[in-house]
């Protein structure tokens, strides 16, 4: 093991973390506003987009659990259910584990939608540069999930 691959000591950790932290700020703004840029070319908001690659990766969902998955608030997820269900992208269905929470569904139109947006991202990041081995990407994850977990008990309703 070499200096770089030792623990570092708290307040190097902490330094360290902010630089990822104005890294992945700077990251999350770019590409909202690349997003954003998509809405113009297939009119999804960011929000329904949001909305509609959930579901299409795994299935029906209620709003509360897709609040809970996306770490928003179940009243702006159901703002956009609303919005997606008045585009027939989705639709509420039965649920027979909670009668007063409707089960979403992505509709066929909805699937269509999401994979033209879903494959002009691919494209997209496919573009992205440095000879990225998965080794590294597995790292970046891992480093990522653990700066999540700081942030578990933070409650977004």
């Amino acid at each position: 093991m070499n200096d770089t691959d030792a623990p570092l000591p708290p307040d190097d950790l902490g330094h360290r973390i902010s630089e990822v932290f104005d890294l992945i700020g700077a990251l999350y703004r770019r590409g909202l506003r690349k997003l954003e840029q998509g809405e113009e070319i297939e009119g999804v908001s960011v929000g329904v987009r949001s909305v509609l690659t959930l579901l299409h990766r795994y299935g029906p969902m209620t709003v509360p659990q897709m609040g809970r998955v996306m770490t928003l608030t179940r009243q702006f997820v159901q703002r956009m259910v609303n919005d997606a269900v008045a585009r027939g992208w989705v639709e509420a269905t039965p649920n027979p584990a909670h009668q007063r929470s409707s089960l979403i569904r992505i509709t066929e139109e909805g699937e269509a939608v999401i994979t033209a947006i879903l494959a002009r991202e691919h494209a997209l990041n496919r573009q992205v540069g440095g000879d990225l081995t998965e080794a590294e990407l597995r790292a970046c994850m891992r480093v990522l999930k653990e700066m999540l977990k700081t942030f578990d008990h933070v409650d977004v309703d």
